[in-house]
């Protein structure tokens, strides 16, 4: 039989809607087989922290902003005595001792990975775990670490001036809910740098050497790669800071993806394929809209129609499911909800932006995102009196006592409303 044009790209069209619906479809499954089964007994066995804050050093990494990096360096708890800063400039810091990267210091690894290279291989340890900072985390709750390898910390990054950039963040957060399953991976999918301890012995023996711009991932995906390591989740939620423009977070997000797309091949091939799909998928999100709404113009003969309607709905209500993760882990008070799901698609769409620019023109340059002064996040947080965050202690939390505390606003952190009765 002789398959006539309209007929051809009629069959083209059935199986581009059928794979785009199925790769994302396999990347949603996969996140509700984490967060809802593989995250079973994420604190681990024994829940105490079997190292104290005196076994930490503390390196922070910074090309040089001062105002910032003195805000995190007060942030530390006063039982961390050991508190580098690691600088591409020369800057005075009051409570950390700051080294500065050589220009003549030459290896294989590049911009944040050669700092962290050369801090490696010149900074004395004599603890058990170093904890690497970006120079905006702002450290909360951190009290000791459990006996593991590699000590991720969850984030919460704080609004800085866009109402947009902040809400995707919102939803990044709850995505990044699988997190609670990466304990039950031999290769953990992903690392955050700005909160995350790792054993000093291993450290030494795996190095930062080598030439990638999502450094910390590509470090967890080597040392898995040599041997068993063992990984270990606290959910502290530090504080960071949402991207202070839209400009600034589609190049972090290009970065990110383009660093996942080239050490991709780190993987042992049973997770490229997981990982393929997962790159996909945030990358063509805002597809998933467009699918509910070729569903409802797909013509009779469409092959499973009707199957094909309910899935692709299914999925896009999984875009609401990220971002009430994200409320949830933000402790957002119900009455604002219906904003966050209001916004929810556009969220998604800003979010998924640059990982589509990252797939489709990969970069190898590393950009740091800009910063704001804690100065400037105490005005844009009337909830956080001047001078708190020099004042902040990081074993406490930094805006709200308890985690029975709810944010009665979109864009702040306020906690004056309780859920106890008293």
């Amino acid at each position: 039989m002789v398959l006539v044009l309209e007929d051809t790209l009629f069959l083209v069209m059935v199986v581009s809607l059928w794979v785009v619906l199925g790769l994302y479809g396999l990347s949603a499954l996969w996140w509700l087989v984490e967060t809802a089964g593989f995250s079973w007994g994420w604190r681990g066995k024994n829940r105490t922290e079997e190292w104290g804050v005196e076994d930490v050093q503390v390196r922070v990494l910074t090309i040089g902003a001062e105002a910032v990096v003195q805000g995190t360096v007060d942030s530390i708890p006063d039982g961390i005595d050991d508190v580098r800063v690691v600088s591409e400039r020369e800057i005075d810091i009051d409570g950390a001792t700051v080294h500065v990267v050589p220009e003549s210091f030459d290896c294989t690894a590049t911009n944040k990975g050669r700092a962290l290279e050369w801090a490696r291989r010149n900074v004395d340890c004599d603890k058990e775990y170093v904890l690497y900072l970006d120079e905006d985390t702002l450290v909360t709750g951190f009290t000791g670490l459990p006996d593991a390898d590699f000590v991720q910390f969850t984030e919460k990054p704080l609004y800085t001036g866009s109402w947009l950039t902040y809400f995707c963040e919102v939803f990044r957060v709850g995505y990044q809910f699988e997190q609670y399953g990466f304990h039950r991976l031999s290769y953990p999918l992903y690392a955050w740098g700005g909160g995350i301890a790792v054993r000093h012995s291993i450290e030494q023996q795996i190095t930062w050497d080598v030439a990638t711009i999502t450094e910390d991932t590509n470090f967890i995906w080597r040392a898995a790669d040599r041997s068993e390591v063992s990984y270990r989740l606290v959910d502290a939620r530090f504080r960071n800071q949402a991207p202070p423009s839209l400009r600034a977070m589609i190049k972090q997000r290009r970065r990110w993806m383009s660093g996942t797309v080239r050490d991709g091949s780190l993987l042992p091939r049973r997770y490229r394929p997981l990982y393929l799909t997962r790159a996909i998928a945030w990358g063509f999100s805002p597809v998933v809209p467009a699918l509910v709404a070729a569903a409802t113009f797909l013509p009779n003969a469409f092959p499973y129609r009707r199957l094909y309607t309910v899935l692709s709905i299914g999925l896009f209500g999984i875009l609401f499911v990220y971002m009430f993760a994200g409320v949830v882990g933000y402790r957002k008070h119900p009455v604002l909800w219906p904003v966050f799901v209001v916004l929810t698609p556009l969220a998604a769409l800003f979010h998924a932006v640059g990982a589509l620019w990252g797939i489709v023109r990969p970069i190898e340059r590393f950009e740091v995102t800009e910063k704001v002064s804690p100065t400037e996040i105490e005005v844009e947080h009337p909830e956080l009196e001047p001078g708190a965050i020099a004042d902040h202690d990081g074993t406490e939390r930094l805006v709200r006592e308890s985690t029975d505390e709810y944010s009665w606003t979109p864009l702040d952190d306020d906690g004056e409303w309780l859920t106890d009765d008293d």
